[in-house]
């Protein structure tokens, strides 16, 4: 080993953003973390969101926005219309059939 390529490995203390200070072996002498062992939800067993600039109420706006559309695009569906995946039940397209080619003579049952 080369003695003069490799930096210093020296005792350095780590800091992290809930409180805890600890000491252990680096080549920096201070070591700055958001989420320590202490604080992390998968040694803490709860959850804890790190928030970045309000991505997490961001995600909870759209996800709250998207089931409101879908209750309401629940309610507001026609009495004869049919799902996307109803509508290709029936369907006698080879592509869609498989690659056998035995969904091409299926046969539909009547709409009730």
């Amino acid at each position: 080993m080369k003695t003069s390529i490799h930096p210093d490995y020296v005792e350095a203390h780590v800091r992290c953003t809930c409180g805890n200070e600890f000491t252990t072996h680096s080549t920096r002498e201070e070591i700055h973390v958001e989420v320590c062992s202490n604080c992390h939800p998968f040694y803490t067993g709860r959850q804890k969101l790190v928030d970045t600039g309000g991505r997490v109420e961001r995600f909870q706006r759209r996800m709250a926005k998207g089931r409101l559309r879908q209750a309401q695009a629940g309610n507001a569906r026609p009495a004869g219309a049919q799902s996307a995946a109803g509508s290709l039940a029936g369907s006698t397209s080879p592509s869609l059939a498989g690659a056998s080619g035995e969904g091409a003579q299926s046969q539909t049952q009547p709409a009730e």
